[in-house]
């Protein structure tokens, strides 16, 4: 079911989550820029940045977090969609780094970040719904206090520090304090309500250093055009890149780490016909056993971009 509500994500609304894998020693990432349909001025700068060339992932601590036990089965065993290492890298992950991630979710990037962060004496922030005091009863409280409390050991995560977002919200964190900033299948989500996406891009841009790293993982419509307000879950690569641009950003690069040509884009449900979600029925109604899935669980988690922005300067 969709959540539209900023008091019931946390921090992420509907978002498919996937995997990757992780050698001990290398991985090779397949690197693309954005298709050059893109017309704008915005569009044609941007496709001047550039990354050809496969990048070499050498980070132990990574691959160690990667298959510490924090993770539980049902993440790992989709790493083969959400290439943790490969996507990281490419993001350009660095020992000691301050990350923040906007919309965790049900926290799979949580699980890799937080111990990193720990044990590189790095930082990792992440974003969870703004209790303004007007909640007419104490869910939206106590799902925040949930949410925090999986995160609670400090042997394993750290010191996990909370921004607070909502609709009223002005700053993140201190402005220009954090290195790279992630939101994961997010995107559509913050189509839904006029202006929130450029809210949002905004308190990222505002709390990443000069050179810091805006990193995008998103269902794809591409090559068919986006429908609408992405309400099926698949946004076209132009508007997150307009919208990114327009918040202050440069486009630096694409990869086609998390690509799935297999997937078609006209399910009965969405994006979330697909695994992990799986969707059998229309919103609010039970689901149903007799929906033939065997077309869907083929095709596997979607089609997904997976972008570098940068903050100017550095």
């Amino acid at each position: 079911m969709r959540v539209t509500s900023m008091m019931h994500r946390l921090g992420g609304r509907r978002g498919l989550t996937a995997l990757g894998s992780a050698g001990l020693m290398a991985a090779t990432l397949g690197l693309s820029t954005v298709a050059t349909a893109q017309t704008s001025p915005a569009m044609r700068a941007a496709q001047t940045h550039k990354i050809s060339a496969p990048q070499v992932v050498d980070d132990p601590v990574l691959v160690e977090v990667l298959k510490g036990a924090q993770r539980p089965a049902a993440d790992v065993s989709r790493d083969g969609a959400r290439h943790p290492l490969e996507s990281l890298t490419f993001w350009g992950l660095r020992p000691g780094a301050t990350v923040l991630e906007l919309f965790p979710g049900a926290g799979y990037w949580v699980r890799i970040l937080a111990p990193y962060a720990a044990r590189t004496h790095g930082h990792y922030i992440t974003t969870v719904s703004a209790l303004t005091g007007d909640e007419k009863d104490g869910s939206a409280k106590a799902r925040v206090d949930k949410f925090k409390a999986r995160w609670a050991d400090a042997s394993v995560y750290g010191d996990i520090a909370y921004a607070p977002m909502g609709k009223t919200t002005v700053q993140l964190v201190p402005p220009g304090s954090v290195d790279l900033i992630l939101t994961a299948r997010n995107i559509h989500n913050l189509l839904w309500e006029k202006g929130e996406l450029d809210r949002d891009l905004g308190l990222a841009f505002a709390a990443l250093k000069p050179g810091g790293v805006l990193a995008v993982e998103e269902h794809r419509a591409d090559p068919r055009a986006q429908i609408g307000d992405s309400r099926d879950g698949y946004v076209a690569t132009s508007t997150v890149i307009a919208a990114a641009v327009k918040a202050g950003f440069v486009f630096d690069a694409s990869s086609e780490i998390n690509a799935n040509p297999k997937d078609t884009k006209d399910h009965p449900f969405g994006v979330w016909t697909l695994p992990p979600e799986r969707q059998s029925a229309e919103d609010g109604k039970t689901p149903d056993p007799a929906f033939n899935r065997a077309k869907y669980d083929a095709i596997g988690e979607s089609d997904r971009m997976t972008l570098r922005f940068r903050k100017p300067g550095g």
